[in-house]
């Protein structure tokens, strides 16, 4: 008898994992590895939302939790995941500069927000117009971290590799049965793979499709996130990771050529040295119509929770809900109300 099953081992996973493993429980997690928006992820930590100049949801409460976690991990892992690296954005008009001021001296925002303008003086770019400074950011190797973590999980036995059978699934009043397995209760942490769970399926899980390309440009020697139309962060050996899009309609994994000409359109407004692409892959973002995450207790099915809808800030929001999710199963506190499954229990659960 496990206290917890865990199912998915992206961000969400990991996260709840590592909570459990600090509370002493005993686990199982059982992933086929099917959703790869964790492993293709961008990866940055950014408070602010750049295109419009405002402060993510609970940006500073995530990012004081954020950082202790990844060190943590780090040491665990005996692998580097946390890159320090500033992110600026490139001003298109001396309207835009105006605007980054006025949003520099709103509470909240003026903490990350520089109010000192950076001049550009890389060739590869064009900026005439200069930067602005987000302070504190950075980019987590989500790739490494997944990667890293499963092989953490398998040297201990703490992981089955396959794809979810929910015709194995038998719940009852004091645990629930998977195959051989028992546990005290299951977590659903599978991204946009909820979509395929009979008892969660019903939450308004959009799934929204991102695509980048990883490019090598020698003559570029960038080494700061540049956030323009798309961003491009440097992975260090002439790299850098380029994205990212956002399509609503396509489901799938796949990589598509109208997608990649859309993010080399966009770069090549800005970059101005030749390049390689090297890479191009894609993900489904599990993404909410409100833009929160869904985290929370089956409104039937007591011993069956949710942690998901982390959209494209899973590396903030994972550290932040998950601790929630465990604080509320094992003592009965509140989950932040604007991430409890309960606000769409009303309007969306079937009686």
């Amino acid at each position: 008898m496990y206290d917890y099953l865990v199912v998915g081992l992206g961000l969400a996973g990991i996260s709840f994992c590592e909570v459990l493993e600090k509370e002493g429980k005993s686990f199982k997690v059982v992933s086929d590895a099917s959703q790869q928006a964790s492993q293709v992820a961008g990866g940055l930590y950014n408070p602010v939302i750049l295109k419009r100049f405002t402060l993510a949801w609970k940006a500073r409460e995530q990012m004081e939790l954020a950082q202790p976690f990844y060190a943590q991990l780090e040491q665990k892992l005996g692998v580097q995941l946390d890159f320090k690296v500033p992110v600026l954005r490139r001003f298109a008009s001396i309207e835009e500069q105006n605007l980054w001021f006025e949003a520099a001296d709103k509470p909240g925002l003026d903490y990350f927000l520089s109010t000192t303008i950076i001049p550009n003086q890389n060739n590869a770019l064009d900026a005439p117009h200069g930067f602005g400074v987000v302070n504190y950011t950075g980019r987590i190797d989500t790739g490494t971290l997944v990667q890293a973590y499963t092989a953490y999980l398998d040297q201990k036995g703490a992981l089955k590799r396959e794809s979810f059978d929910f015709s194995a699934l038998k719940i009852e009043e004091a645990k629930v049965s998977y195959k051989t397995m028992e546990a005290k209760q299951i977590i659903f942490a599978c991204g946009y793979g909820l979509q395929d769970n009979p008892f969660f399926n019903y939450l308004p899980l959009n799934g929204t499709k991102g695509e980048l390309l990883t490019i090598k440009a020698p003559a570029y020697k960038e080494d700061r996130v540049i956030k323009s139309s798309v961003f491009t962060i440097p992975l260090g050996g002439d790299l850098y990771r380029v994205g990212a899009t956002y399509k609503w309609k396509d489901k799938t994994n796949e990589p598509t050529e109208a997608s990649k000409n859309e993010l080399l359109d966009k770069l090549t407004t800005f970059l101005k040295c030749d390049f390689e692409v090297m890479d191009h892959v894609a993900g489904i973002r599990p993404t909410v119509v409100d833009r929160r995450p869904l985290v929370g207790q089956h409104p039937k099915h007591k011993k069956l929770y949710v942690l998901n809808g982390f959209g494209s800030r899973g590396v903030l929001i994972a550290p932040y809900a998950s601790p929630q999710l465990y604080q509320a199963i094992e003592h009965q506190k509140q989950i932040d109300p604007e991430m409890d499954i309960q606000r769409f229990t009303k309007k969306y659960y079937p009686d």
